[in-house]
């Protein structure tokens, strides 16, 4: 007996999570998993330091390559809440809207000085 694995996205309801499974086995576009990975790395990425964040602007995000473009994730987040019910893009929106926060928190300025 095989168990079913499912990644779960913390903040959905079980009902907005099978949506989601559907849509990713629906879908030729997408695989099982995608959009919780797609959470995660998102996820990840505005949580990582102002420095992190301009070093990769300026010299290439490495990771991207293995891991994928955070930014492309949350594109297809933007498309994955269109194609879900209103109830279910609203559970997956507020989760997402969560790291979009984290992502406009404006930087501190500058000291006299040129530090943070």
């Amino acid at each position: 007996m095989g168990t079913d694995t499912r990644p779960v996205i913390d903040g959905l309801s079980s009902r907005a999570q099978s949506e989601i499974t559907r849509l990713e086995r629906t879908r030729t576009h997408l695989r099982p998993g995608d959009v919780a990975d797609a959470v995660g790395l998102w996820k990840n990425y505005v949580r990582r330091s102002v420095r992190q964040l301009w070093r990769d602007d300026e010299q290439g995000d490495a990771h991207e390559y293995c891991c994928g473009s955070p930014l492309e994730a949350r594109s297809l987040l933007d498309t994955v809440m269109r194609a879900l019910s209103p109830r279910s893009a609203r559970e997956l929106r507020t989760v997402v809207s969560r790291s979009d926060a984290m992502w406009k928190v404006p930087i501190p300025p500058r000291d006299p000085d040129g530090r943070r």
